[in-house]
């Protein structure tokens, strides 16, 4: 009798294994926010759900939220928005961002989802190659972010943000942003993101 339901539950706790490790490696993964480069989007102590899974069959698009591999700090991650996208080129003068697409037609950014008066620091051009990102922090005054260490390739995303779990009172999903509708109606969303005992800045 026992044994019967020995093996019944070590049936089931094989089975959960089967299912959640899946889950947690390859689809989702929780992150907490811990700094204030995304403020006011993300504060410290959010806790987050990370969609590993989406990048697989599409690529990123512009102001996406996403969390990657520090390209500095191999053991750290960092959360933020994506702003240049491949063989783009980027260009932060006079306290605003500039994209300049390969064909030259250049798109004055609509980041309607900053705080009024922000403005971002820097004087930079620079040309992405077909695999490379820019990212910025919401917080343009306080954030450690592609203006510090550069672009970055795809292979170093985790992924995108999919959903705030933490606080309750601000539980947010996060749907693929519509980047063209956001261009034409000119609307649009370092702070340490840790998995456990991992974090992203």
């Amino acid at each position: 009798m026992w044994r019967r339901i020995l093996l019944e539950n070590l049936e089931m706790i094989i089975i959960a294994f089967l299912i959640v490790l899946p889950v947690r490696y390859f689809l989702i993964q929780p992150f907490i926010v811990h700094g204030s480069s995304m403020e006011p989007t993300f504060f410290t102590q959010d806790y987050l759900i990370i969609d590993e899974l989406s990048y697989h069959f599409r690529n990123p698009d512009r102001y996406e939220v996403i969390v990657l591999k520090a390209p500095n700090h191999p053991n750290q991650y960092y959360i933020k928005r994506i702003i240049g996208l491949p063989n783009e080129t980027v260009e932060i003068n006079n306290k605003e961002v500039s994209i300049i697409e390969p064909s030259g037609k250049k798109i004055d950014l609509q980041e309607n989802f900053l705080p009024e008066g922000t403005v971002t620091s820097g004087n930079l051009t620079i040309t992405l190659n077909p695999e490379q990102y820019f990212v910025l922090g919401d917080n343009r005054v306080a954030s450690y972010d592609s203006r510090n260490w550069g672009p970055f390739n795809k292979n170093l995303i985790v992924g995108k943000v999919w959903l705030r779990l933490w606080p309750f009172s601000h539980l947010t999903v996060f749907p693929t942003f519509n980047f063209e509708q956001s261009e034409k109606q000119g609307s649009a969303e370092q702070s340490m993101a840790g998995s456990y005992n991992n974090y992203a800045q």
